[in-house]
């Protein structure tokens, strides 16, 4: 059944990229866009390596044409920016917590090693054991109570490690992404209210040169007036004898 089933898909990814290939009046221009090339070479690998499973793989990636919808949803578009700059605030507090993990590590792995070998035998057992900790999920009943039997002082060990990984470090990546999407917001608000203010101020001014030109000694000419009046004035200047 999933292969007939795989063999109709394939057939349905065939005639979609015929279709878009007859589109195109020059067939150079189908492969400008690179989601078009992968479809392509999606459909032509699945033909060449029909048992192969990497392309299998391909197929599946083309569920990330999804992502698209970012460029279309200017509120998805605007948070996903806001995401973005929070990358280099991100990774230095990354760096931070990776130092810091690592440090307990190496500790837990020589308090901890011989007491309960199954959680602090080596140095990356502890160091998933520490990431059990920080999400907070059965690290007292699991991991703590069997440390405690035989070293009632590894509460120290633990509390800081909480105190400092979950309540401190992990709570910076949620004010910095919160401070980065509210600053975003705010810049945006500010740039549509400097545009508005620029409206007004537009139009006040254009008010009062209406004004002006009505209550001036200048008036206010029709295009077709005013030629005729320049062309007027100059046949006069052209007849007129010299002296």
């Amino acid at each position: 059944m999933f292969l007939w089933l795989d063999r109709l898909i394939l057939c349905f990814f065939t005639i979609e990229i015929t279709l878009k290939l007859l589109s195109f009046k020059k067939v150079y221009l189908f492969f400008h866009d690179p989601w078009n090339v992968f479809d392509f070479i999606l459909v032509v690998s699945s033909f060449a390596f029909t048992d192969a499973h990497f392309v299998t793989v391909l197929r599946i990636l083309r569920i990330l044409r999804v992502l698209r919808a970012i460029s279309t949803i200017p509120s998805l578009r605007r948070l996903v920016e806001a995401l973005l700059r929070t990358i280099p605030a991100l990774g230095n507090i990354s760096l931070l917590l990776g130092l810091f993990f690592y440090i307990f590590g190496v500790v837990g792995t020589m308090l901890f090693s011989k007491i309960s070998p199954t959680y602090f035998g080596s140095l990356h057992q502890t160091l998933l054991t520490l990431f059990q900790v920080v999400t907070l999920d059965g690290w007292a009943s699991n991991i703590m109570h069997s440390v405690l039997k035989q070293a009632p002082w590894a509460w120290i060990y633990f509390i800081l490690f909480i105190l400092v990984g979950t309540f401190v470090i992990l709570n910076l990546f949620v004010g910095v992404i919160v401070s980065k999407v509210g600053n975003g917001e705010q810049s945006e608000v500010d740039a549509h209210t400097k545009l508005t203010q620029e409206m007004d101020e537009l139009k006040k001014e254009i008010m009062l040169l209406r004004r002006d030109l009505q209550q001036g000694t200048i008036p206010i000419h029709s295009s077709d007036s005013t030629i005729g009046h320049n062309q007027q004035s100059k046949n006069t200047v052209n007849i007129t004898p010299k002296s």
